[in-house]
């Protein structure tokens, strides 16, 4: 989950494959209770691995400058649904 440009977005990364990210967009600058975040992977048919917990980070938009505006990260494992 990311929050750039305003708005948060929840994605799950797929390895070892080309296909698209399944992303979710919450077209809000508000960060996204746990429920909704939970909801969001519902939708995209996945689900958070019981007792994984959330882990948050920062990040620069621009390597380097400090100046540049914060980019904000969270990640969190997930399974898809009846895995």
């Amino acid at each position: 989950m990311s929050m750039r440009r305003g708005r948060w977005r929840l994605y799950v990364v797929l390895l070892n494959t080309t296909d698209p990210w399944p992303e979710y967009n919450f077209g809000t600058a508000t960060v996204p209770t746990l429920a909704q975040r939970v909801n969001a992977f519902s939708v995209l048919g996945f689900e958070p691995l019981p007792g994984a917990a959330w882990e948050w980070t920062e990040d620069s938009e621009v390597p380097g400058d400090p100046a540049s505006p914060v980019l904000l990260i969270a990640a969190v494992h997930v399974r898809a649904v009846g895995a």
